[in-house]
C-alpha cells in the first residue's frame, strides 16, 4: 500500500511540474507598431497584426486556408434573386466590458461603417448595401442593392468586425470586442498587452497573454530572437539571418506566402505620360531587388495580384528589365533629365528594396532623391496627402484589385473602363465570368503601367521551437493567437 501510495503521490508531482512548466504567455515581435487599435478606422496593416480574431470578430473570418468561415455568425441563407442575405448569430455573446452583442451591434457596426462621414479604410466593402436590419436578437438582414456573391467574403476583412455603440468611439486607444483576448494595455513605442477574455463565447485560447513588441531595426530582432526576449516574430524583418536559426534546434524558421503584392507605386497625377511609367517600368529588375533586399525570398509580379491566386496572370514580361528600352521612351517622351522624390516607408523591403530602385533608375537616367519616413508620416503625407512622386509599399489585403477603381486613391488612377470591370465585377457571382473579369483587370492596369510591380512579399517567420498554431501562410493581415499553444 505505502509503495503505491508513493508511486502515485510521485505521478503527481511530476505531473504537477509538467503543469507547471506549460508556459501560457507569449511574446511577439512586429517590425510596425500601429498608429491606432481600431481596424474599422484606419488603413495600417498593424492594426489588423494585433486584433484581428485576438480582439474584434466580424461576421465570417478569414481561415487559416484563406477560406471564409462563419464566426459571430452561425450561417446565413440568401434569397433567390441574391439580393437579401440573412445572418444567424451566436447567442451569448459578450463585449469585453460585458455588454451583450446582439443583431442591433450587427446593424450599428456595418452602418457605422458605411456612413456617409465613416473613416473606414475600406469603405468599398460596403458600398453595396442598400440596409441593415435586426430581425430578432440573434438574427440579421442585409439587402443589397445589386447581388454580390462576394459579401461573406467582404464581412470577413478587419475593416468590417462588430464593434457597440457604448464604446466605438474609443477603441482607437481602448478597443472592445467580442474576441478571445481583452486589452490591457499600450506601452506607446513599445507594446501592446492582451490577457485571455474569461467569458468568451466560443473555445478559450490556450494562451492566457499575448505581447506585441515593436522592433523596427533588423538587427535588434535578430538579437531579440537569439536572446529569448522574443518568443515569435511572425514577420522576421531579416531573412538574411535565416539560415542562423535555421541552424539552431531552439527555433522553427517559418516561410509562406502572404497578400502583399508589393509595388513601386506611382503617382500619377504627377506621372501622367504613360511612356514615364513604362520606362520606370522597365528600369527595374525585379530579382536583383528580391535578391538584394529580400535575400531571395519573393516571387515577381507583373501586376497586382496574389501569383497563389488561381485567377492569376504572369504580366511580368510585359515590364521586363530593359534598360535601354526605357532610356528609349525616356527620350520620346522629352523627359531625359527627370528628377522624382522616392518615399520610403520603415519596413525592411522598402528601405532596402528603395536604394536598389533609386540605383536602377538613376542608370536610366532618372535622378532619384530618396527621403526615409515614418510609417505614421507616410500614411498622412503619401496614402492620404498624395505628396509624392513613388514610393514602395506592399499591400497585404487580400485580392484588393479593386483599389485601382478608386480615382481618389493614393496613385491617382482614373480610369472609367477599369471602373467599369469594378462594377461587373461586384455584381457578378458567377465563378467563370468573375474569374473573366479579374484576369481582363490584371491585364489592363499592366498595360496601363499604373505601377511598377516588384514582387509578392513572401511570409518569412521565426519562433521558438516549441511553439505551435501560428500561420503559415498570410490569408489576411493577422496574427491569430487563437490556436496557438506552448507544446512543452
Amino acid at each position: 500500500m505505502l509503495t503505491r501510495t508513493t508511486a502515485m503521490l510521485m505521478l503527481l508531482a511530476t505531473t504537477a511540474t509538467s503543469a507547471m512548466a506549460q508556459q501560457t504567455d507569449i511574446s511577439i515581435g512586429m517590425v510596425l507598431e500601429p498608429p491606432n487599435l481600431d481596424p474599422t478606422a484606419g488603413a495600417a496593416a498593424a492594426i489588423d497584426e494585433v486584433v484581428y480574431a485576438n480582439v474584434f470578430e466580424g461576421l465570417t473570418r478569414f481561415g487559416r486556408d484563406g477560406q471564409i468561415e462563419p464566426l459571430l455568425a452561425t450561417g446565413w441563407e440568401v434569397s433567390e434573386d441574391g439580393l437579401t442575405w440573412t445572418f444567424d448569430l451566436h447567442d451569448e455573446v459578450t463585449f469585453h466590458d460585458g455588454t451583450t452583442m446582439d443583431a442591433e451591434d450587427v446593424v450599428f457596426a456595418l452602418d457605422r461603417a458605411r456612413a456617409e462621414d465613416s473613416t473606414n479604410a475600406q469603405k468599398v466593402l460596403f458600398e453595396g448595401i442598400e440596409r441593415v436590419e435586426a430581425l430578432d436578437p440573434t438574427t440579421v438582414r442585409i439587402t443589397l442593392t445589386q447581388p454580390n456573391g462576394n459579401l461573406p467574403f467582404n464581412l470577413a476583412w478587419g475593416d468590417a468586425v462588430i464593434v457597440a455603440p457604448e464604446s466605438a468611439e474609443n477603441n482607437a486607444t481602448d478597443p472592445v470586442g467580442t474576441g478571445p483576448f481583452r486589452f490591457e494595455t499600450w506601452a506607446q513605442g513599445d507594446s501592446v498587452t492582451l490577457a485571455r477574455y474569461d467569458d468568451y463565447w466560443g473555445e478559450a485560447p490556450a494562451l492566457e497573454s499575448a505581447t506585441f513588441r515593436f522592433i523596427s531595426d533588423p538587427n535588434a530582432a535578430f538579437a531579440a530572437m537569439m536572446a529569448g526576449d522574443i518568443d515569435a516574430f511572425p514577420n522576421f524583418p531579416a531573412p538574411e539571418t535565416l539560415a542562423s536559426f535555421e541552424a539552431d534546434p531552439r527555433f522553427s524558421v517559418i516561410v509562406g506566402s502572404t497578400e502583399g503584392e508589393t509595388i513601386l507605386a506611382i503617382n500619377n497625377a504627377n506621372v501622367k505620360d504613360i511612356r514615364v511609367r513604362k520606362a520606370i517600368a522597365h528600369a527595374i529588375d525585379r530579382q536583383a531587388i528580391i535578391d538584394g533586399a529580400m535575400f531571395g525570398y519573393g516571387t515577381p509580379i507583373g501586376t497586382h495580384f496574389a501569383p497563389h491566386n488561381p485567377d492569376y496572370v504572369d504580366l511580368t514580361g510585359m515590364s521586363a528589365y530593359d534598360p535601354e528600352r526605357s532610356r528609349e521612351l525616356l527620350s520620346e517622351a522629352g523627359a531625359s533629365d527627370l528628377s522624382l522624390h522616392l518615399a520610403l516607408p520603415p519596413p525592411s523591403y522598402a528601405r532596402r528594396g528603395g536604394e536598389i530602385v533609386a540605383s536602377q533608375l538613376r542608370d536610366v537616367g532618372i535622378e532619384t532623391e530618396v527621403t526615409n519616413v515614418e510609417w505614421a508620416q507616410w500614411l498622412e503625407q503619401v496614402f492620404n496627402g498624395h505628396d509624392f512622386d513613388l514610393t514602395i509599399v506592399s499591400h497585404t489585403e487580400p485580392m484588393d484589385i479593386n483599389i485601382y477603381g478608386r480615382p481618389d486613391y493614393y496613385f491617382g488612377y482614373d480610369d472609367p473602363d477599369f471602373q467599369d470591370m469594378m462594377a461587373r465585377l461586384e455584381a457578378t457571382a458567377e465563378p467563370v465570368e468573375r474569374s473573366a473579369i479579374l484576369r481582363e483587370a490584371q491585364e489592363k492596369i499592366a498595360s496601363d503601367y499604373v505601377n511598377a510591380y516588384l514582387f509578392q512579399l513572401a511570409k518569412t517567420g521565426v519562433a521558438d521551437a516549441r511553439i505551435e498554431g501560428l500561420w503559415e501562410n498570410a490569408p489576411t493581415q493577422a496574427n491569430d493567437l487563437t490556436g496557438v499553444r506552448w507544446t512543452e
